[in-house]
């Protein structure tokens, strides 16, 4: 197998299939060990999933060792295809298609290779982003192969914190040791799932957006809409919306906005970021 292709697993399939398809395509191949067709059709599409560079993703299910999985899809004869893209099967097929066929079925979809980063003398390339939810399904598979090494647990967790998947990610950070336990990612990302736990019943942003064009001083809104950006990642929209409230009424909640900025920083990993609101806090206070 090469880094884009994964054994698909009834518990963490919605994880790594369904919300990894959101991303990019995911297509998943139920097979057997003892089906000739498999053998046939499961290199060549390891093959495109390697020259496709993360074009789209391989889930590869065995149907005798998920046998929920090929229930619930009702698989009735291996090979079987199915295409993930945005959360939901857009198509499919049952047969061991040549190559050429395989192909077309890719640009039917509009799947294209990503290009390669290109290695030059003179300029440097920065790194693609890493997709958070490819980054699950590596560490998963890097903590099956290397169960004892927490160092990894502790990457899958603070990976799961970035896809939402919270309740996972915490029981991972608990079980770790003393020494790992005090990372200061691990600091950050419980900050962040708390502030998470705050706002899962806000509304969304777009509507506490629309209450503040409606009503400028209307504090809860820029409380929870700082919330909401934070949540999201999007840290300097957080702290301007918070510094906001402080600056409208530092006092709202017996001194709240001044209390969230503080929790605010020590969810931001742009530590210039954090030092910037820092002083314009500063400077609301003289």
């Amino acid at each position: 197998m090469n880094a884009f292709v994964f054994d698909a697993k009834l518990d963490t399939f919605e994880q790594d299939v369904i919300n990894a398809s959101k991303d990019t395509p995911v297509l998943v191949d139920f097979w057997a060990e003892w089906c000739g067709p498999c053998k046939q059709i499961g290199p060549l599409l390891e093959k495109l999933a390697l020259e496709f560079n993360g074009g789209f993703l391989l889930a590869k299910v065995d149907v005798d060792k998920e046998q929920q999985l090929a229930g619930y899809f009702q698989i009735k004869s291996i090979p079987t295809l199915m295409l993930l893209k945005d959360g939901k099967i857009v198509d499919g097929f049952s047969a061991a298609l040549p190559e050429a066929q395989l192909r077309e079925f890719f640009t039917h979809h509009q799947i294209t290779a990503k290009p390669q980063l290109a290695e030059t003398p003179t300029e440097v390339v920065e790194p693609e982003a890493v997709n958070p939810h490819q980054e699950v399904v590596r560490l998963r598979h890097a903590v099956a192969e290397a169960p004892e090494d927490d160092a990894l647990k502790l990457e899958l967790g603070l990976a799961l914190a970035a896809t939402y998947t919270y309740a996972e990610a915490l029981a991972l950070f608990d079980a770790l040791p003393a020494n790992l336990a005090m990372d200061d990612r691990i600091t950050k990302a419980r900050a962040r799932i708390d502030l998470a736990e705050r706002v899962k019943d806000a509304p969304p942003i777009d509507v506490l957006l629309a209450a503040i064009a409606a009503k400028p001083e209307d504090f809860e809104a820029h409380r929870l809409l700082g919330l909401q950006y934070l949540v999201q990642g999007q840290a300097e929209a957080g702290l301007a919306q918070l510094l906001e409230l402080f600056r409208l009424n530092r006092d709202y909640q017996d001194g709240l906005p001044r209390k969230l900025l503080i929790e605010a920083f020590s969810t931001v990993d742009d530590e210039d970021l954090v030092r910037l609101y820092r002083r314009k806090m500063a400077s609301l206070l003289n």
